[in-house]
């Protein structure tokens, strides 16, 4: 049987933005393997058509942050796995936390019960200016 998971993008005060939905083949998954899914699509979309702006939830390497994601400078094809480390060092530096059904996941390698539509939000930490 296949879970559908909803993956958000959700800001600080509370604003949610769909990014993408995933099918799974099993009832469970660890936040790693979640990351990982997440980022790999995202790049698998990204590549199929490069264009001028990366949707992803990690910035690659020489882009800049724009109103519609990130421009990249020029238009090549990302690593999912470059950005994958990427995705993991933020978390494991507080750069963002995951809420799946509106509980905080805190390990990596925790094992999440995915329900019949399990919601998962990723919630990026942006530093106060001069703090």
């Amino acid at each position: 049987m296949s879970h559908q998971i909803t993956i958000y993008d959700e800001t600080l005060s509370g604003e949610r933005t769909p990014s993408l939905s995933l099918d799974l083949m099993s009832s469970t998954i660890t936040l790693r393997e979640l990351i990982r899914r997440r980022v790999y699509e995202e790049v698998q979309d990204y590549n199929a058509s490069t264009p001028e702006y990366f949707q992803g939830f990690v910035q690659p390497t020489d882009a800049e942050r724009a109103l519609n994601g990130y421009r990249v400078k020029e238009r090549r094809r990302i690593d999912w796995e470059t950005q994958y480390n990427r995705a993991i060092q933020s978390f494991l530096g507080n750069g963002f936390f995951v809420l799946i059904d509106d509980r905080q996941i805190e390990d990596l390698d925790t094992e999440i019960q995915l329900k019949l539509k399990t919601q998962v939000s990723f919630v990026k930490l942006v530093p106060l200016v001069g703090g």
